[in-house]
């Protein structure tokens, strides 16, 4: 018999030395040799249920780790669509900091107002925060504006309805957060996404953005800070991972997403992935060696109460009170270059 290795792959710290698999048989996992339920391509390594959970867990908790040192007293709330991912991050943040004296979980979700969309997933996250006793909180579009997205269909005008619906679901979030005391705010913002909107706002060539893409280091008046725990962990973890766990999680697509731009980086970085594993990992770590220079190339803009709504802004009306009064006039043009002069009230909520 040749000899043995001992295999580690990235987020393990358990090397082991994997027994031949039966002929025959499916591919054994490469740090027990039982049945791996998954091949993770990027670093060559099958994994069976255990490991694999043990691997997605441990990368989400060092993530938390090295993204923020919580007080010993925090509230942490986490945004919660009813997805795989914010189900995933709700849960797996409640299995490391439930042992946790002082820290407090609560869970917010968005109402936007889509029929046939929002209603089932409103369900499907209330039933996840009620197994494991997690306050759950709703805000929605008609409460805070006095508008829905299915009612303002027809004032999009050239914009894409993510323009509207992504500023204003991140107003909410930031002003319910704030009003629960939380001291951070957790979103379900996994690899894939967040390789996505590096490369969508490199194609833009929206620099000043790119330098404000979470997590957040640092806090700021009246801004909630935001963290994202599945920053390494890819799609296709996120949905398995919930899937051995039984997670109730919503399946289906906002009816409005086909129009996002991000579809189309979607597809690049899934292609790249395909070519070349371990490319989303080097998009990121590309981009985690280039922000500090790009933040301090674009410095946060001062920030003052919004003339309209008094939420934190960089001047005037903030780019959520620009948006409904588009909206409500009836003039949704194309928003041009959201974010990217300084001074626009969108630059501060990113």
């Amino acid at each position: 018999m040749g000899k043995t290795r001992k295999i580690k792959i990235a987020g393990s710290d358990d090397p082991a030395v994997p027994p031949a698999p039966a002929a025959g048989s499916r591919s054994a996992c490469s740090l027990c040799g039982r049945p791996a339920v998954t091949f993770i391509r990027y670093s060559g390594a099958h994994l069976c249920e255990d490991h694999f959970l043990g691997f997605v867990r441990r990368k989400v908790t060092r993530e938390v780790r090295r993204q923020v040192r919580l007080p010993d007293q925090s509230t942490i709330a986490v945004a919660v669509s009813g997805g795989k991912d914010s189900v995933v991050a709700l849960r797996i943040l409640h299995d490391i900091l439930s042992a946790r004296r002082g820290t407090r979980l609560v869970a917010l979700t968005v109402d936007e107002g889509i029929s046939g969309y929002r209603p089932s997933s409103l369900r499907v996250a209330a039933r996840n925060c009620k197994a494991i006793g997690v306050e759950h909180h709703i805000i929605s579009f008609c409460e805070m504006f006095g508008l829905t997205m299915d009612r303002s269909r027809k004032r999009w005008g050239d914009s894409t309805p993510c323009t509207y619906c992504g500023v204003l679901r991140r107003h909410c979030l930031n002003k319910l957060a704030r009003k629960l005391g939380a001291d951070l705010l957790a979103t379900g913002l996994n690899l894939d996404d967040t390789a996505q909107s590096i490369l969508m706002n490199i194609c833009r060539g929206d620099v000043e953005r790119l330098a404000r893409l979470g997590p957040h280091e640092k806090a700021r008046e009246g801004l909630v800070r935001r963290i994202q725990p599945l920053r390494l962990v890819s799609d296709k973890e996120s949905f398995l991972y919930a899937t051995l766990k039984g997670y109730p999680v919503h399946h289906s697509v906002c009816p409005y997403a086909g129009a996002a731009m991000r579809n189309r980086f979607r597809d690049m970085v899934l292609e790249l992935e395909r070519a070349s594993p371990g490319t989303r990992f080097c998009i990121l770590n590309s981009y985690d060696a280039l922000r500090p220079g790009l933040q301090a190339r674009y410095p946060p803009a001062d920030l003052a109460g919004c003339s309209g709504c008094g939420e934190p802004s960089a001047g005037g009306l903030c780019e959520a009170c620009k948006l409904v009064k588009r909206l409500k006039d009836g003039t949704g043009d194309r928003v041009q270059g959201t974010g990217r002069k300084r001074g626009t009230g969108d630059r501060v909520q990113d």
